[in-house]
């Protein structure tokens, strides 16, 4: 049989600015990596273009002063309530600086004990102690204050309280915090309410609007078109941005379906080689320690040619082996396990033969891989060639 299955390489491109042509470098890296690695592409190979790239080289940014307009046309009153942000000086601190500058007051509400990515905002052992209810319960600043607010984060060092506050401050902005899991309290503030959290935006919009909110929008409603030339996303907005500079933010890709088409022409041109692209962002995991769930993006891979659309189907080798082989050793075990493997129904959905097999679509599992590869930092792989992955025990 053949000793090896996925392999995940990070390609190096150098690094890539405004106006690059991301479809010849990216083809020119990983062929250029074949040639020093002594690997050749094959059919169903997956390359993968972290989405920062693909927006630097579209040069998808807006600034502050045009997140500030667009709130201004999108919201007739200067007292804004935001619900949900998540705690991030990355994602979240420039958007609020946006807003802030286009308010005179602003009402957050923060869910307790964390944010709807894990980021915690108190001592979750002190909430316990102190007996304070996760519902229907709603916690002043001052009472934060008084009993949290000598709390700093585990990783950062920091009370994004505090930040947020001071951020506000900044802009000559008034604001005030309001700590509850009922996104509605909002309304004994503000009817016109931004809610900005990412995953369940939709259900925190609805919450809102029917209980007779004026005006609701989301971070996906934000910034869906040009302001005065500026970048933007027509689907989600903000949602998925971060920060450039102080006064910039870099968007998440838009209309990038003909990048990744491109690149599986020129390989296939190059190579003979059909390989798969996809754009992939934030990977869908959890840190166990940390406990922040990584996907602050709206989603895992916005574009991606079309094999890769679906989910595994997949066979659990270790039921298979202590139950239906279980008197089976050795290459008769080897044997009937690849034989199964290759007679397996085209939907094994609800069979107990997979159970412990991961239910997830092929983009969100490839891109948590590709993630984990490219790391967050400097390891100047924005690139991610993945090879192997469609292929399964049976195939020698």
């Amino acid at each position: 049989m053949s000793r090896v299955g996925t392999i995940a390489r990070g390609i190096r491109t150098g690094v890539i600015k405004k106006g690059d042509n991301l479809v010849d470098i990216t083809v020119n890296s990983v062929l250029e990596a074949s040639n020093e690695e002594g690997f050749k592409l094959q059919d169903r190979d997956i390359i993968a273009i972290t989405e920062a790239v693909v927006g630097i080289s579209m040069g998808n940014y807006c600034t502050v002063d045009d997140i500030a307009k667009d709130m201004s046309r999108k919201f007739e009153g200067k007292h804004l309530g935001i619900v949900y942000p998540i705690l991030s000086r990355n994602r979240f601190a420039v958007l609020l600086t946006a807003f802030a500058r286009s308010m005179d007051k602003i009402t957050m509400v923060l869910s307790y004990p964390s944010d709807e990515v894990g980021n915690d905002i108190l001592d979750k052992e002190r909430l316990r102690n102190l007996n304070i209810p996760m519902s229907n319960y709603v916690m002043s600043e001052s009472e934060y204050s008084e009993k949290f607010g000598d709390w700093k984060h585990v990783f950062t060092g920091v009370n994004m309280v505090d930040f947020y506050r001071d951020l506000c401050k900044s802009e000559n902005c008034e604001v005030e915090f309001v700590f509850s899991n009922n996104p509605d309290v909002i309304l004994d503030y503000t009817d016109e309410v931004l809610c900005a959290d990412i995953h369940t935006r939709s259900e925190t919009k609805r919450i809102i609007k029917d209980k007779g909110a004026k005006t609701v929008l989301g971070l996906d409603d934000i910034m869906t078109e040009s302001i005065d030339g500026s970048g933007y996303n027509s689907k989600y907005g903000l949602l998925g941005s971060n920060r450039a500079t102080e006064e910039k933010v870099k968007l998440f890709p838009d209309n990038a379906q003909s990048l990744v088409e491109e690149v599986q022409t020129k390989i296939k041109e190059k190579t003979g080689a059909l390989v798969e692209v996809m754009v992939y962002g934030d990977g869908a995991f959890k840190d166990p320690v940390g406990k922040i769930w990584e996907l602050a993006d709206p989603v895992v891979s916005p574009f991606y040619t079309s094999g890769l659309e679906g989910s595994p189907n997949e066979l659990k080798l270790k039921y298979l082996s202590d139950n239906k082989f279980d008197s089976l050793k050795g290459e008769d075990l080897n044997n009937a396990i690849k034989e199964a493997i290759r007679e397996k129904e085209s939907n094994l959905k609800g069979k107990i033969e997979t159970q412990g097999t991961t239910p997830r679509r092929y983009t969100d599992l490839i891109g948590s891989l590709c993630d984990l590869v490219s790391g967050s930092g400097d390891k100047g792989t924005p690139v991610i060639l993945i090879q192997n992955y469609f292929k399964n025990y049976s195939e020698d």
